[in-house]
């Protein structure tokens, strides 16, 4: 079993995503690699209020109520999993690591105002058809009275591909991903997003990379325009989707979203999706599903 490291404070993300950057060259992921992290702990972690209200904001989730939206242990986490991913031994370059998924169980509501202990580890790297996937763990759990961990409460497992020769013929994506692909979901709602969306929804969440931030940046990466973040882009979905007491999310990311834009929400009350409008009708950029736990 891993060693555990016990941490103090969260670690500030602008400069563990600086360090993932410098180090990125010198990294050549290879078929085969493999990871044998520290488990990091932040215990005693209480919630920054005003962060918290201008994230449900940005994501659309209503503000002011004592519970934590469903994706917002995944903001509480990042920085431990950056911290993993951006060190030294970690053999997958930060830089072009695509989040591809993430899968999400809520055992039951969680207080704003309460205390957690917050755990995230490296799970294990797997060969993919495009590279090396990388499985980062998140898990929080409920301080009891005496300020020890209770039960875990929420949970996700995050997917990160780092694209590289793999020696195999890559095969075909799904076919919903693709014009032609499975019927659409019922059009429920037209969203306008504006240029700004990657920068507000970095200011609250703390993810300031930038492909997200400015034309002018995202462009040194390949892209044409900024793009929204993928955890926005699943929170904004759920906000309108909404979700039971005890859940489980399971959501894709398929294709970025341009900044500023417009896309399309769709739900059949069980599965939803984010997609392109007009011409791009067709783009799948978010797919997943919702359901509710039974005991």
């Amino acid at each position: 079993m891993a060693a555990v490291t016990t941490l103090s404070s969260s670690p500030a993300l602008v400069p563990l995503l600086a360090r993932g950057a410098l180090r990125s060259p010198f990294k050549r992921p290879a078929p085969g690699a493999d990871f044998t992290g520290s488990r990091l702990v932040l215990p005693g972690l209480r919630v920054d209020l005003t962060r918290l209200a201008a994230y449900e904001r940005v994501c659309g989730f209503p503000t002011g109520e004592d519970a934590l939206p469903l994706t917002y242990p995944h903001v509480l986490g990042f920085p431990l999993a950056m911290s993993l991913m951006s060190g030294r031994d970690f053999p997958l370059p930060l830089l072009g690591l695509v989040h591809t998924s993430i899968d999400i169980t809520r055992h039951r509501p969680l207080a704003a105002a309460g205390t957690y202990e917050l755990c995230v580890y490296v799970d294990r790297l797997a060969p993919h058809r495009r590279g090396t996937e990388a499985f980062v763990v998140t898990r929080l759990r409920e301080a009891d009275a005496l300020g020890e961990a209770d039960a875990v409460v929420w949970e996700s497992t995050s997917t990160y591909l780092a694209r590289h020769r793999t020696g195999r013929e890559a095969s075909a994506p799904p076919a919903d991903s693709e014009p032609g692909g499975a019927a659409p979901l019922p059009l429920l709602d037209e969203w306008r997003l504006a240029a700004d969306v990657g920068r507000r929804y970095g200011a609250a969440s703390g993810d300031r990379n930038p492909i997200h931030l400015h034309p002018l940046t995202a462009r040194l990466f390949g892209f044409p325009r900024a793009i929204a973040h993928g955890m926005w882009t699943v929170a904004r979905c759920l906000a309108a989707h909404g979700t039971p007491p005890a859940v489980r999310v399971r959501a894709e990311f398929r294709a970025p979203v341009l900044l500023p834009g417009t896309v399309a929400f769709a739900s059949d009350g069980v599965r939803f999706e984010l997609r392109g409008t007009g011409e791009a009708a067709a783009r799948l950029h978010v797919s997943g599903r919702v359901d509710r736990l039974t005991f």
